[in-house]
């Protein structure tokens, strides 16, 4: 991907970011995800100090653009049944949100998993 097509999706708002998500993800059945050097997944806590959540993105190159100024994070895929299998659940048992695709303006959609897995199962069933 070219970095003037990096930009302009990162340069969406959170609404269309999200549906660019869901599209991307669905096409590629995949999502992305940063973890560290012991395989680790990058969670965040929300400003308002409410919620933890999970950052993904629908592309390597968006986590790794994501990522430039953070040493020892790198890209990493979970296919589309092992999210629905294994994550959703987890996540859900943690009590952990999913940010969804954070962009430029630092907005991002967060969601439960469970929302994001319909989300998803709903988007693919539109192919």
């Amino acid at each position: 991907m070219s970095s003037d097509q990096l930009k302009q999706v990162l340069d969406m708002d959170g609404e269309e970011r999200f549906d660019y998500f869901l599209s991307k993800v669905v096409e590629d059945r995949e999502i992305w995800i940063l973890v560290n050097a012991e395989n680790r997944f990058l969670k965040l806590v929300a400003e308002d100090g409410g919620y933890e959540y999970l950052p993904v993105w629908p592309d390597s190159d968006f986590a790794r653009e994501y990522s430039k100024d953070s040493d020892g994070l790198v890209p990493k895929s979970i296919s589309l049944p092992e999210f629905f299998k294994k994550w959703v659940p987890g996540l859900e048992k943690d009590g952990l949100e999913i940010g969804v695709f954070p962009g430029s303006d630092k907005t991002l959609w967060i969601t439960e998993p469970s929302e994001l897995k319909s989300d998803l199962q709903d988007e693919l069933s539109n192919i």
